[in-house]
């Protein structure tokens, strides 16, 4: 069973120098810290499920996991709220002694698979969450969602750096009117 201190923490006592042996666990606990940093993560206190099997190896435990909880944030484009469901696995090697070509290592006959299953969960929250696939957005002048307003008539947009030529065009035309009302030719 986990520690209540680090419930990522699993013992690996009865697997330790035992090539061979497998066992299979199932954990479930509230995320003790926030998984993520942008736009949308894991809060803290969301339920994390994890399915481990583990496997003693000759040079340490391998640890393949399925990982499960949600994550929630708002769409980057209404910035209505979003609930996305997360599932990832994972497979690391936890090795028994020090060396360069493992990252992980079995402590007191325990694995804590905290960092591993963070950067599992924050690798697969998406960069720009949206509501949904076709979202379409706020608008940019009044801000309201544009899924709500239903349909309308796109705004023409002049570029300001040719707002002048469009003065111009206005006094053309003002005159061609003034000189076919008058009788006279410019």
């Amino acid at each position: 069973m986990p520690t209540p201190s680090n419930p990522y923490r699993v013992n690996v006592r009865d697997l330790v120098h035992r090539p061979g042996e497998m066992r299979e666990k199932q954990l479930t606990f509230a995320v003790p810290e926030q998984l993520g940093a942008a736009a949308v993560v894991v809060p803290e206190g969301t339920e994390l499920e994890l399915d481990l099997r583990l496997e003693g190896l000759h040079d340490g435990i391998l640890v393949s996991a399925d990982v499960r909880t949600t994550a929630f944030g708002e769409c980057v484009r209404c910035l209505d709220p979003v609930v996305i469901p997360v599932e990832v696995e994972f497979q690391e090697l936890f090795a028994y002694s020090q060396d360069e070509a493992y990252d992980y290592l079995v402590h007191d006959d325990h694995v804590d698979c905290e960092p591993v299953v963070r950067d599992a969960v924050v690798l697969s929250l998406p960069f720009q969450p949206v509501c949904r696939e076709d979202c379409p957005g706020l608008d940019p002048e009044t801000g309201e969602r544009l899924a709500d307003a239903g349909p309308r008539e796109p705004r023409e947009v002049i570029d300001p750096r040719w707002a002048v030529l469009e003065g111009l065009a206005l006094e053309h035309d003002e005159s061609r009117k003034h000189n076919e009302n008058t009788g006279t030719t410019s």
